[in-house]
């Protein structure tokens, strides 16, 4: 659980299931999460194995994420969390 136990842990691994996302698009589909944790999960994330983060040589920056194996052998809990998530609200 320490690995994706957080608030913003699952949510940004259940994004990057779509395929590798720039910074600010990802950080974009994650409402009311600030700069300051974004960074901070993320960077947790890369520590763990979960997500490989990748700079392009330009300017400005461009830096994009994309999930590890480690972090793609977590799909179907994801998608379970996701699903299970969607289903209560209706209730």
């Amino acid at each position: 659980m320490n690995l994706i136990g957080t608030k913003w842990k699952p949510l940004i691994l259940f994004h990057l299931l779509e395929g590798d996302l720039r910074s600010g698009i990802l950080q974009k589909k994650i409402p009311g999460i600030s700069n300051k944790m974004f960074t901070q999960t993320v960077r947790q994330l890369e520590k763990d194995g979960l997500i490989f983060r990748k700079v392009f040589p330009v300017v400005p920056p461009k830096v994009e994420y994309r999930l590890s194996n480690r972090g793609k052998s977590l799909e179907s809990i994801l998608r379970h969390m996701d699903k299970w998530g969607f289903e209560d609200c209706q209730n």
